[in-house]
Order: C-alpha cells, then sequence, then structure tokens
C-alpha cells in the first residue's frame, strides 16, 4: 500500500514557525516513515486526546495526525512540552 501524508492549514503554520533544521528533520522523518510498508509501526495511538488519534515522535518533537485510509493528515506539530496543551 502506497501512504501519503499531507498537513492541514494549521499543522502547517506550526512547523513553519519552526527552525528549518527542525522543520527539514521532521519532513525527511515524515518521508522515511511513509517509505516503509506500514508507518504505524513507527506511531502510537493517543488516548483520550482531543486533537489526533495518532502520533509520531521525532526527537523533542511530536508530529499529531489522523487517519484517511492510505492517507496521514497532520493536525498538529511541536513541542513534546508545548503540543499537548
Amino acid at each position: 500500500m502506497n501512504w501519503g501524508w499531507e498537513f492541514t492549514s494549521d499543522a502547517q503554520k506550526q512547523l513553519l514557525k519552526l527552525s528549518k533544521p527542525d522543520q527539514k528533520r521532521i519532513i525527511l522523518k515524515l518521508d522515511y516513515f511513509m517509505a516503509s510498508e506500514d508507518p504505524l509501526t513507527f506511531s502510537q495511538k493517543m488516548l483520550n486526546s482531543q486533537i489526533g488519534s495518532y502520533r509520531f515522535r521525532v526527537g523533542d518533537y511530536r508530529i499529531i495526525f489522523d487517519l484517511e485510509d492510505d492517507l496521514i493528515v497532520v493536525v498538529a506539530v511541536g513541542h513534546r512540552k508545548d503540543i499537548y496543551r
């Protein structure tokens, strides 16, 4: 199955607020996850979350996302100390 990803407008704004090296690291990691047979093996299901169903960990940053068939829709990106607030 070919997986794809896209950002919501809010998530894209959050990504652009990060430093250029952090932005690049997050995009490269998303590409790495999508290249695997099942990117969900790298994720954790979020319990009692209001912002998304799953999360990826990229260093100190978290990528919060929902699934739509074979499309990962990133709904939030941020530092781990801020993302869950």
